[in-house]
């Protein structure tokens, strides 16, 4: 009999809780550990939408390096898929830095392929977001043409959403990360971008949620160096409830004129199952969102 314990999730004080879930001959059964143990999540409704997160898997055949575990995501990500296979998300979302910089364009590309081999095998329906250690030795279209994705920025609808996929891999001047051209302090949305958000935004009625690397609610090396200007798009059209972020690692949330800038933690910090991150987002027809999260992601309420 196999036993792996998965879904192990964690409060943000870092301490266990008390519900483990367990492979049993191929089955997913649960194991209470006192009688305080936590309900499990409800059936997806009709009308709420569900959606895996991960961020920040750095992906790479190569030692740990610091407190980055590059080997480790694909058990990582093994776990996340099992609790994404209970939760039957209507499409999951890698927020970024899916691999980490190669030497050569070769062993970049045969990182990509090991790491989106194991994520494309969770859901039919996947979207990513272009983050710097993804064009570090690579160029853009050969990332999108690697995952199957035909854009780095775009929007889509689906039930009562609408969302957006924004690229800040540019540099001040315009030009596009690739091929270790740029610094990864140097994080813009350029006009052209911005020009596109404006109007897709302002063309639709549902409530929006938008997914990101590079952080839009900071001013530091962390953040889109013109993110003054995208919030200010943002906010124009009132129908903007969250952002969905990765990059600088940690768990963070800042609340900016009625939008929820929400950062992810990093998959790849630290050695171990306990050090794992990953999410599960629940959005209701009525705009309320919740994120579910699990090991050392914290959990999050939006209304």
């Amino acid at each position: 009999m196999l036993s792996l314990a998965v879904s192990l999730k964690m409060n943000p004080a870092n301490a266990p809780l008390t519900r483990r879930t367990f492979i049993q001959n191929g089955t997913l059964v649960l194991a209470a550990t006192s009688a305080s143990s936590l309900p499990l999540y409800a059936a997806n409704a009709d009308s709420e939408l569900c959606v895996g997160l991960v961020t920040d898997l750095h992906y790479a055949d190569k030692p740990a390096g610091g407190s980055r575990h590059y080997r480790e995501t694909l058990g990582k990500l093994e776990e996340a898929a099992l609790q994404f296979e209970r939760d039957q998300p209507d499409f999951v979302v890698e927020l970024g830095d899916l691999i980490d910089a190669a030497d050569s364009v070769a062993t970049e590309q045969k990182y990509l392929r090991t790491i989106n081999q194991k994520f494309s095998s969770i859901c039919n329906s996947r979207h990513y977001v272009l983050g710097n250690h993804c064009v570090d030795t690579l160029k853009k279209q050969e990332f999108l043409d690697g995952v199957g994705q035909e854009k780095s920025f775009y929007s889509f609808d689906q039930g009562d959403y609408h969302f957006v996929v924004l690229d800040s891999c540019f540099r001040s001047d315009g030009v596009a990360y690739e091929r270790k051209n740029f610094k990864w302090t140097d994080a813009n949305i350029p006009a052209e971008e911005l020009e596109w958000l404006a109007a897709d935004l302002a063309a639709t009625a549902k409530h929006v949620v938008v997914f990101a690397h590079q952080r839009i609610d900071v001013n530091n090396s962390h953040g889109v160096r013109n993110n003054a200007e995208v919030r200010n798009v943002l906010e124009k059209t009132g129908n903007v409830k969250a952002v969905f972020q990765g990059h600088s690692h940690q768990n963070d949330l800042n609340d900016i004129n009625g939008i929820h800038y929400c950062t992810l933690v990093a998959m790849v910090e630290g050695s171990g199952a306990a050090n794992n991150g990953y999410s599960v987002l629940r959005l209701a027809a009525d705009g309320t969102i919740r994120l579910s999260g699990f090991r050392n992601q914290i959990d999050r309420d939006f209304s």
